[in-house]
């Protein structure tokens, strides 16, 4: 095992490349670009043997992806942003095609308004595609999630694409310290791709890329896809424990942080957990008896698993970087669904937007919506959905909203008054 201090980008280059991929399709969108550079290089100098090609478009580099992955060889590409939603086409297609491979998305804020830092909207557009998902919050996790989506994504009762997930520039340009795994003990882990049951063959006269006529064979093949994203809950245990035991780090599908005798919990995926992390630490001392619970697997969604960990909890805080316009946010919603009926279910469960666009969530924010939480409970009051944001902030945007105004009512003064001298 060798430590290196790495950006995230480069932990996930790492996990590639420990991975044994044989095919890198390519295609660069900051803040994910590093990515493709650091394979590139490796590829070029014969430290890496494996094959990249920069194709012309995310739509040609994932279409490429899920073609190589279904003749039956390891494939490794990545994303963000608007280049996932460039090829929202051929995530559907390719996940129904049932070919596995693993495609790193960095994630960044949706345009409009154009933005280049972290927002999960991008992910979530993906949700219901059949990608299965894995969210990081380290650059350690990074490079063990790859190597675990691979086993998930290869898994015979699975055969399906993954997407490891990253928050952009949090974690995608931030450095700290990762235990490489071993070589070969990472390859022994991973194992051969086994091309078993992968029907792109041109001799074969069956295609995973058929056309069906009718409703029958189509919801046949849609929900055969379903049932096997769904038993990669269990599938993941497997792998887990197997991870925990060679390399001495375990990852949960939920990960949970003092909620033993939590009265009020934290709902979080990605980078952002972290400063929930610190605020928990903080807030205990405080004497709240607050808890995090960490979505590392969000598709499949881990049901069965949250109605355990919040079961008996006074109420339940969702922070979610997204939104979905017209609804809120989709962690709350997804949540919300799988703990509908739940006999002993939170009282509460209130949700929050915050984070878009890398917007910084403070720990003071922390303790305002455990105090809200509180007293909503207290009250017997339900909590609207709300999003985080301060006065000092909506005071800058009415600042700018004001100038900006200004400055088009010179423009029009200016333009009236050559209109006038023209007229003269």
């Amino acid at each position: 095992m060798t430590r290196k201090l790495l950006t995230g980008n480069s932990a996930a280059a790492w996990g590639a490349r420990l991975a044994g991929v044989d095919y890198v399709p390519a295609f660069p969108i900051t803040p994910q670009t590093e990515i493709i550079e650091d394979l590139s290089l490796w590829i070029d100098c014969g430290e890496m043997p494996a094959r990249m090609v920069t194709l012309e478009s995310e739509h040609s580099m994932i279409t490429a992806a899920g073609s190589a992955a279904a003749s039956g060889v390891r494939v490794f590409t990545a994303t963000s942003s608007q280049g996932l939603l460039y090829g929202m086409e051929m995530i559907y297609t390719v996940a129904g095609w049932r070919a596995p491979f693993v495609m790193i998305n960095v994630s960044r804020g949706l345009s409009s308004p154009i933005t280049l830092e972290s927002d999960h909207n991008d992910i979530m557009a993906a949700r219901d595609s059949g990608f299965l998902q894995i969210h990081c919050a380290s650059c350690q996790e990074i490079t063990d999630s790859v190597l675990m989506a691979y086993r998930l994504a290869e898994h015979k009762h699975v055969r399906l694409p993954a997407i490891v997930n990253q928050d952009g520039f949090y974690l995608s340009f931030t450095r700290e310290p990762v235990d490489l795994p071993d070589a070969e003990k990472a390859a022994a882990f991973v194992g051969a791709f086994d091309p078993e049951n992968m029907q792109f063959k041109s001799g074969a006269p069956l295609s995973q890329a058929m056309a069906v006529l009718g409703g029958g064979p189509y919801s046949y093949f849609r929900y055969e896809a379903h049932m096997a994203l769904q038993r990669v809950l269990s599938v993941y245990d497997e792998i887990g424990e197997e991870f925990a035991e060679t390399f001495g780090r375990r990852y949960d599908i939920i990960e949970n942080t003092q909620l033993d005798d939590a009265e009020y919990v934290f709902v979080m995926m990605g980078s952002y957990a972290s400063k929930a992390r610190d605020a928990v630490a903080s807030l205990r001392q405080a004497g709240w008896k607050v808890g995090l619970a960490r979505v590392r697997l969000f598709r499949p969604f881990p049901q069965e698993k949250f109605r355990q960990l919040l079961s008996g909890r006074r109420a339940v805080a969702v922070i979610d970087q997204n939104i979905s316009m017209g609804m809120g946010g989709v962690l709350h919603s997804e949540l919300a669904t799988a703990l509908f009926g739940m006999k002993d279910a939170p009282a509460l469960l209130a949700s929050y937007i915050g984070g878009l666009g890398g917007r910084d969530i403070s720990q003071q924010e922390f303790f305002e919506m455990v105090d809200e939480l509180k007293q909503a409970c207290d009250q017997g009051k339900k909590l609207e959905p709300r999003l985080l944001y301060t006065k000092n902030e909506l005071t800058e945007i009415r600042n700018l909203q004001a100038i900006a105004q200004a400055e088009a009512s010179e423009i029009n003064q200016s333009e009236n008054n050559r209109s006038e001298i023209n007229k003269k």
